[in-house]
Order: structure tokens, then sequence, then C-alpha cells
């Protein structure tokens, strides 16, 4: 008899975060990894909420400690050459003045900037820019590659 567990999903989860400036942009990073830019945010360690982990890497990340606003989308993210993914994006909010001496870790990340939402796609990849002009009405949403699987 076989282990029904065996056929379980296991996706790998991450967690990204939405910051806006006073003109409505977002925040994005780079990596020093990649050749694209990303929100930020990262990977859910074993027993840590999504929550939780936004939190740790905005932290570790940027060297803000924020909570979570409320939760804009889950994504569900299949891929054949780099694993499933379910990706939560949170909204952290607006980062004032006191939270705009932010300090990268220089062994994740070399640059940050406000971009405007209308030039999003120059920045990151169609799938990211697809989850986060799906958040638009700010109300929580089920995607499955950044787009709402239900017809309206």
């Amino acid at each position: 008899m076989s282990d029904p567990s065996e056929s379980f999903a296991t996706p790998r989860v991450a967690a990204g975060a939405l910051f806006f400036d006073e003109q409505g942009r977002i925040l994005l990073v780079h990596p020093t990894y990649k050749d694209t830019w990303d929100i930020p945010g990262g990977y859910v360690e074993q027993g840590e909420s999504p929550a939780a982990a936004c939190r740790r890497e905005l932290k570790e990340e940027l060297n803000i400690d924020c909570t979570p606003i409320k939760l804009l989308a889950v994504d569900w993210a299949p891929s054949d050459s780099e694993g499933d993914k379910l990706l939560f994006l949170f909204d952290c909010g607006r980062l004032d003045q006191a939270h705009a001496e932010i300090q990268l870790d220089e062994n994740e990340l070399d640059h940050w900037e406000w971009v405007d939402l209308s030039v999003l796609s120059d920045y990151v990849s169609e799938r990211i820019s697809r989850r986060i002009h799906s958040t638009a009405t700010r109300t929580a949403l089920y995607l499955e590659h950044g787009l709402n699987p239900t017809p309206h």
C-alpha cells in the first residue's frame, strides 16, 4: 500500500511585500544574483508563517521592521523548471521618512528604487508584473500565474 502523502503537493512557499510612496510608486529591489528587479521578500522557512517570513525578510534585506498590513494575493505558480511555488503578496503600506533610510543587505541586494506602475514591466518579469497589477483593487485575491483563474 502506498503512502497517500507521496501525492501531496509540496510547493516552495514565498512571501513578498508591496511598499508605496506618497506618489503611489512601489518599492523594487535588485538582487545581486538576478538580471531583473523584484519586490522585497523571500522564501518561508520551516515552521514559519508567510507573514512572519515577510517581516523577517524585510528586516534582513532592507533593515526595516514592519508587520504586513494585509494579504493582497496568494498566487499558485507551477513550474517544471523551478518547481511549484505558492506566493503570498502582502500590502506593507507607505514608507514614510523614518523608513526612507533603507539599508540593503549587500550580499543579496545592490539597488532599490521607487517605480511607477506604468513602467513596472520594464523592471520585473511578466509574472511579477501581472501579480502586482492584479492587486490594484486592494482586495485579497487567489491567482494562478498572476491571473484570476475564474471568469468574471
